[in-house]
Parts: C-alpha cells; structure tokens; sequence
C-alpha cells in the first residue's frame, strides 16, 4: 500500500540548473527602453514601463515547470523540468485596467524574439490562450528565486502559465492583444500541436501531461538505499510505483499536494547489491491518467544508478 505523506516546502531549483530554450536566440533589451503594450479588443489600452509594472504590487508563485521538448518531436521525452518562485503580478491586474471589450475571446502574447526558425523568415514568437483561461491563469513575472530574470530566462518580464508547457509561458513579453480570434501565427497553429488520446485533429501544447522523474545521483554506497523523485500533472497526483531492475511495480511514499501548482516527492528505500541497477517511476493522477510505459513523451522514467561496494569505496577514497 501507498504511504502518503504530509506536503513539504517547495524545494526550489537552483537558477543556474532550470533549463534554458530559445527558438530565435536571446534578444538584448535595454529595460530603460522596454515598455509592454496591452491592446487591441480593450477600452482603454495601456503601455507601462518597468516602473509602471512594479508599482502594481509584487505577488509570489511557487511552480513546478515543464518543457515540452522539441516541437519536431512531439512524442519524445525530454525530462526537463524545474520548480521556480516566480515573482511578480497576476495578469488579470492589468486585464481590470485595461477593460477586455465585449467581443474579446482570446489573449496573444507576444515575445521580443524574432527570426528564422525552421526555413520561415520574419518569425515572432506568440502564443495565445481563452481569454477566460488567461485572466485566472497567467501569472507575469519578473523575478526567479528571489533574483531578476536573467536574459536567457526572459528579462524583463515574461508570462508564466502554471501547469501548462513552457511554450505558452512566452518570455521577453512586449505585447499582450485581446481579440475575437486565435492568433495566425507558426507557434499557435503549425507548431506546437499534437493529436491527443480519443481525438483525431490536433490540439494546442497546453495542459502538461502527468509525469514523474528520479532525482538520483549516478553513483550510491551499495545497501540500503533511499531513492527519490518528483511527480506532477494538471492536479493531484495521488500514487506513483516504483520497479527496481525489471522487478513488480510496488508503490512509494508519497507527498500530498502542496497549496499552489508545484510538484509533489516520492521516495522508497531500497537495498541495492554492489552493481549496475535500472530504476523506474510511473505515476498516477486524480483523473486517472498513468505514465504510459513507452512510446510518449511522458513515458515512464528509466534512470541507471551505480551501487557501489565497500572495497570500491575505498579505493575511491
């Protein structure tokens, strides 16, 4: 049986190890220079400076976030995620001053990258939501860990959309456009889609799938061994099983959800012999979706760890 245990503070990932993506470079912006535009279907459209978006108030969000991975290759995994404390403002702070009008279904979100990307010229990178979803969703943030953004993290400002793909989470932000229509745009309509289970056109990378992944070292002293991960998914992942070296599956304990959008521990001990060993994690959320064993980008986990023996231990030493 199961062991869940109580919730623990979010565990942050060190800034310098949350993974860096780009699809057109990292573009230099002067911050003295910078403003964000909020137009289109609104009633009073805005431009604020940095100042101007400090002055809103400054709010916290712990949250886990996940890259999709290659938009070329949707079904094969890529593993990186991180949890962040991003700081910043809610979007719906600015969407009150700038009153959506009455026809407005939709919000673009624009980056200052721009380019090339896969043989098409004059690309910006935009991505868009319901509009409904963005105001109670997007969060704007301009601090990571306490610390501003860095430039490859999307300084000045960028979106953050918890629980959904990094890609809608567009950084380097510089406009924000409601409208009555989705967005024509490479990034919304060619790129960044998959067909999911039971459907038979595609859909927008949104919603991520649930997920697990060991956070091993490569090398333990062999014996008793104490392994452990991270789970996530769009709500409460309530088990995740574990198989050592092509053994039944058998669950871990596991950490109760937290009170925002972050990933949730999973450990088991286990007594490993001095050696190679392959572990595996698979986990299960509360809508009943599993970690499909392969063939997915969320497949189930597989990590090698080395146990080492005393006598190796020693000449090591």
């Amino acid at each position: 049986m199961m062991t869940q245990v109580p919730a623990s503070e979010p565990d942050f990932t060190p800034l310098d190890d949350v993974f860096v993506r780009k699809h057109m470079g990292v573009p230099d912006i002067d911050v003295t220079g910078w403003t964000l535009a909020v137009e289109g279907l609104v009633e009073r459209p805005l431009r604020l400076d940095m100042a101007a978006v400090l002055a809103l108030g400054t709010s916290r969000l712990p949250a886990f976030h996940e890259c999709f991975g290659s938009p070329l290759a949707p079904d094969v995994p890529t593993r990186a995620v991180a949890q962040v404390e991003w700081a910043g403002v809610p979007l719906a702070a600015l969407l009150e001053r700038a009153v959506p009008g009455a026809a407005a279904r939709h919000v673009w979100f624009e980056g200052a990258d721009s380019g090339s990307f896969q043989g098409q010229d004059g690309v910006t990178y935009v991505k868009d939501l319901p509009l409904d979803v963005a105001r109670d969703d997007v969060f704007l943030a301009h601090r990571m860990n306490g610390w501003p953004l860095r430039a490859e993290h999307g300084f000045p400002l960028r979106a953050v959309v918890p629980r959904m793909f990094g890609t809608n989470s567009v950084k380097w932000l510089t406009r924000i456009v409601l409208a009555d229509r989705r967005a024509d745009n490479v990034f919304t309509t060619r790129f960044y889609t998959r067909v999911l289970p039971g459907d038979s056109v595609p859909s927008p990378v949104r919603e991520v799938d649930v997920s697990s992944k060991w956070f091993v070292p490569g090398k333990v002293a062999a014996g008793k061994v104490d392994l452990g991960g991270r789970a996530w998914s769009t709500t409460e992942v309530v088990r995740v099983d574990v198989s050592v070296d092509g053994g039944p599956w058998e669950p871990a304990s596991l950490a109760a959800p937290g009170s925002g959008p972050t990933w949730q521990r999973f450990s088991v001990t286990r007594e490993l012999a001095p050696g190679p060993h392959v572990i595996r994690c698979r986990a299960r959320d509360r809508a009943g979706r599993v970690q499909p064993l392969a063939g997915a980008r969320n497949a189930v986990h597989e990590a090698g760890v080395e146990a080492v023996g005393e006598a190796e231990d020693r000449a090591e030493a």
